[in-house]
């Protein structure tokens, strides 16, 4: 992780130099990261590297057996929980693909901008026989259109940058060059709204699927 402070600004930078997975490190410096925006920032921007925001929870982790799968995913749902729920505006830098927990990754964020792009982003716990835990249902259910919940969530689709826009998972496209800057602008511009009310705001919008995330957390 790289963490910094562009004035009010705190910057996340997440970049392994593969496919940035989720994996117990990830989720360490996602909370670490959180930790110091929280006391010292006003806005969060999570960043990727150049096209590739997150493929997802670790494989390698995940293959170890099911109780390494399951300590993995209960920790990532207590990170995305998190995120849902953090009282500073959070805006997602999205650098290229964001896959299964990339994706969730970008529905718990506030406002998600995205590199234009032959990158994909969404869900494919169908297509590896994943049935998704309750954080994922309810992220899919709280942020996506419902017009495309069917083919994202039941099939698996996987969205081009333009197509992720109409399905919910980004909500504005840039130059690739671009993206970080006009996150970190965008989360300036938001950070300087009452932070107290945001953060009310938030948690009474977001109610009943954090309640229902929160039961499930273990």
């Amino acid at each position: 992780m790289a963490f910094r402070l562009e004035d009010k600004v705190a910057v996340i930078g997440f970049d392994d130099g593969k496919a940035n997975v989720v994996s117990h490190a990830f989720i360490d410096a996602m909370m670490e990261g959180l930790d110091k925006a929280e006391a010292d920032a006003s806005a969060v921007v999570i960043v990727g590297r150049q096209g590739m925001f997150s493929g997802g929870f670790d494989l390698k982790e995940i293959q170890k057996g099911p109780g390494e799968a399951t300590a993995l995913v209960s920790r990532g749902a207590h990170m995305l929980y998190r995120l849902f729920s953090f009282p500073q505006p959070v805006v997602a830098a999205c650098t290229g693909h964001a896959i299964a927990a990339g994706g969730f990754t970008l529905l718990a964020c506030d406002t998600r901008i995205g590199a234009s792009g032959d990158f994909k982003l969404g869900l494919n716990e169908t297509a590896i026989g994943m049935v998704l835990p309750v954080f994922g249902k309810e992220l899919a259910a709280d942020r996506l259109s419902k017009r495309h919940l069917t083919a994202a969530v039941i099939q698996a689709k996987m969205y081009g940058p333009d197509e992720a826009v109409d399905a919910g998972f980004l909500d504005q496209l840039v130059e690739p060059a671009d993206v970080e800057s006009t996150s970190i602008a965008v989360a300036a511009q938001l950070g300087e709204l009452p932070g107290a009310t945001y953060a009310q705001q938030k948690l009474d919008t977001r109610e009943a699927p954090l309640a229902r995330i929160k039961a499930s957390l273990k």
